[in-house]
């Protein structure tokens, strides 16, 4: 496999009109555990070694206000400020020690598209624990972009990402030997598509969706299985309108990984997944997979 710079996605972190009830639904309904309290913000944890996998702050709409991936080594991560500054994106952060119960050193910047990044290096984990219908880690993260080709080079040129995979409508990034860690959506809006979470399982997510479908929200789309990563996927809406996953069996790559474009990537007429049992998207999935947009836009 490249030699990538990042090595993973570590969190992402959400603004919400209703932040306790946004607390009350990730940590009794979709099986994330409070991990910090500090200022205006909350960490939430998942099962695996990251200190925490989502960050929630109060807001007055939902927003995407920064996605957060690992360097491999403080010297990767002085290198990646240097060229991303050097690209044209906005500094917003320099290196420094991180401001969050995770410490270690990190850096933010906002992306020409609007989103914001942080990289870190040196913050905290935890024991991974598998746990049975509960999220271990974040899979990936699905971003709407109105350029896709644009922004598809620059996680590729400047953050060394590999390009997987491309359909019609979707560029498929991997920075470790997970399929993917980045999605990008061809879209009219810039903003957040979705937030992926891992379960242990193909058992875990069949168990896991029926669970929050018990809890009053209905599946958006699935239970099915992707073409690109072949993972198996259950999608629903937060009470704030936030698109989520519950995934697993998510493929790993290597150097011999072939890549395939739109042109394989077909399914038969009326399919969207290998399955092909899944019932159509919800409208009120569709329409929330273009309603978040980056903070500050």
């Amino acid at each position: 496999m490249p030699d990538f710079p990042v090595t993973a996605l570590r969190s992402v972190e959400l603004s919400t009109p209703d932040l306790e009830g946004s607390i009350r639904f990730y940590t009794k309904v979709w099986g994330l555990t409070e991990a910090a309290r500090e200022g205006d913000k909350v960490y939430l944890a998942a099962t695996g070694s990251d200190h925490h996998v989502l960050e929630l702050k109060a807001g007055e709409t939902s927003l995407l206000r920064k996605i957060t991936f690992r360097a491999k080594s403080l010297e990767k991560l002085e290198e990646l400020e240097q060229s991303l500054v050097a690209s044209g994106c906005t500094l917003m952060r320099p290196l420094g020690p991180a401001d969050s119960p995770a410490g270690g050193e990190r850096f933010v910047i906002r992306e020409p598209q609007g989103s914001v990044i942080e990289f870190v290096f040196g913050d905290k984990t935890k024991p991974e624990q598998i746990v049975a219908n509960k999220p271990l880690r974040l899979a990936h993260v699905n971003i709407n972009t109105s350029d896709i080709e644009a922004l598809s080079a620059f996680y590729q040129s400047i953050l060394g990402f590999r390009l997987t995979d491309r359909s019609k409508m979707m560029a498929f990034l991997c920075c470790n030997s997970d399929h993917h860690a980045v999605v990008l959506a061809d879209a009219p809006v810039n903003g957040l598509n979705h937030i992926a979470f891992l379960l242990p399982d193909l058992e875990s997510v069949m168990r896991g969706a029926g669970d929050v479908k018990d809890a009053g929200y209905p599946i958006g789309w699935g239970v099915g299985r992707h073409g690109p990563g072949d993972n198996v996927f259950a999608y629903f809406v937060d009470p704030a309108g936030v698109v989520i996953e519950y995934t697993a069996e998510v493929l790993q790559v290597d150097d011999d990984y072939r890549f395939r474009g739109p042109s394989e990537w077909v399914w038969k007429p009326g399919r969207t997944d290998h399955w092909g049992i899944a019932p159509p998207k919800s409208e009120d999935c569709k329409k929330a997979q273009v309603s978040v947009p980056f903070a500050g836009q």
